[in-house]
C-alpha cells in the first residue's frame, strides 16, 4: 500500500474551486465532478449540519449516481451554490433521465463562514457553483488540486484562532484499488498531531457563539461498490475525521462525509469472507486518508487579516 497526492489521483475525478476574498468577502465554493455513472451515498454525523440532498443519497431511495458534490461556505445560505453546479450538469445531460430531460443529483454540504470578510451577506451564490462545476469540468485527468484557503476552505479557521482550509490525500492499495479524499476543515477542534498542551484548550475559548463548525469530507475510490457499500464506506471514514480532530463531531459541528466509486475496479468478491476482507481494507483505507486529507488543510491553511482580527497558520 502506497501513498500518492489527491482525490484527482482516482481516475476521472476532477475538483474546481471559486473564491471571494475581498470587499467583505471570505467564503467560496469547491466541486468534486466524477466521471458519469459515480455511484454515491453519504453519512452525516454532526449534531449541525446544514446540507442539500442527502436523503436522496440513502441507500433505500431510487437514484444510485452522483452527477456531482458541492461543498461551500456561506452556512444554509450557501447552498444555494448547488443551483449552480446541477445547472452546469443539465447543460451537459448529465442527471437522472425522466420524461423531457435529465435531473442532476447534486448533494451539497456547508461549513459556516458567515462574516468573517466582513460582510454577512457575502455568501456563495448558483453562479459560484456554476463557475467553480466550469472549472473542475475544465481540468486534465490527474490534475493537482489546489489546497488551502480556496473554494470552500477560504473563510475556514479552527477553534477561532488559527486557518483551517482544504486538503486532500490518495492511497493506492496493493489491488489496484485508489482511495482519496479532499477535506474542507472548518473545526471546532484542532489536530491531535501537535505539541499544544490541551487541544481542546483553545476551542473552550472561543467567544460563546463561535461554535459553528464543520469538516466536510468527499472520499472517491476507483472500486466498484454498491450504494450500500458506499454508505458504510462514508460511516467508517469518519473515524478519520475523530483521529484527525479533537473534539470532533459535537452538537455545533455538521461533520459530513460522502462517499463516490467510480466503478472501475473490481473487488475480490469470491466468497463471503473474500468479499467481507476486501471491503474491510478499503473501508479502513478511507479512515486512514481522511486523516492525511484533514492534516493536508490544516498545513496547506495561510495565516489571513480580515475586519474580525488577525487568524493565524496553525503551528506558526
Amino acid at each position: 500500500m502506497g501513498a500518492m497526492g489527491a482525490i484527482t489521483d482516482v481516475p476521472g475525478v476532477r475538483v474546481g474551486h471559486v473564491q471571494k476574498s475581498d470587499d467583505g468577502w471570505l467564503t467560496g465554493v469547491t466541486v468534486v465532478l466524477p466521471p458519469p455513472g459515480t455511484v454515491g451515498s453519504v453519512d452525516v454525523q454532526g449534531g449541525g449540519p446544514a446540507t442539500h440532498e442527502t436523503d436522496a443519497l440513502d441507500p433505500t431511495t431510487l437514484v444510485s449516481a452522483v452527477d456531482a458534490v458541492v461543498l461551500t461556505g456561506g452556512s444554509a445560505y450557501g447552498l444555494a451554490s448547488a443551483s449552480g453546479a446541477q445547472r452546469w450538469c443539465e447543460e451537459n445531460n448529465r442527471g437522472f433521465v425522466v420524461p423531457g430531460g435529465v435531473v442532476p443529483i447534486v448533494p451539497a454540504a456547508a461549513i459556516f463562514d458567515l462574516g468573517r470578510g466582513g460582510d454577512f451577506s457575502a455568501r456563495p451564490t448558483p453562479d459560484m457553483g456554476y463557475a467553480a462545476t466550469v472549472a473542475a469540468a475544465a481540468e486534465e485527468e490527474g490534475h493537482d488540486v489546489e489546497r488551502g484557503n480556496v473554494g470552500a476552505g477560504t473563510g475556514a479557521l479552527m477553534a477561532r484562532t488559527y486557518k483551517g482550509g482544504v486538503g486532500t490525500a490518495s492511497i493506492i492499495l496493493d489491488n489496484g484499488v485508489v482511495v482519496g479524499a479532499l477535506a474542507v476543515v472548518n473545526a471546532l477542534g484542532l489536530p491531535f498531531d501537535t505539541t499544544t498542551q490541551g487541544v481542546s484548550a483553545a476551542a473552550a475559548e472561543a467567544q460563546p457563539g463561535s461554535q459553528l463548525n464543520t469538516t466536510l469530507v468527499v472520499v472517491a475510490t476507483n472500486a466498484i461498490l454498491h450504494v450500500a457499500e458506499c454508505k458504510r464506506t462514508a460511516s467508517a471514514a469518519h473515524a478519520g475525521i475523530a483521529r484527525a480532530l479533537n473534539p470532533s463531531h459535537t452538537l455545533a459541528d455538521g461533520d459530513s462525509v460522502f462517499c463516490l466509486a467510480t466503478g472501475s475496479v473490481h473487488l475480490d468478491r469470491t466468497d463471503e469472507a473474500a468479499r467481507q476482507m476486501s471491503l474491510i481494507t478499503l473501508q479502513s483505507a478511507a479512515a486512514d486518508v481522511v486523516r492525511l486529507a484533514i492534516l493536508d488543510g490544516v498545513a496547506s491553511a495561510k495565516a489571513v487579516s480580515t475586519p474580525a482580527g488577525e487568524y493565524g497558520a496553525f503551528g506558526a
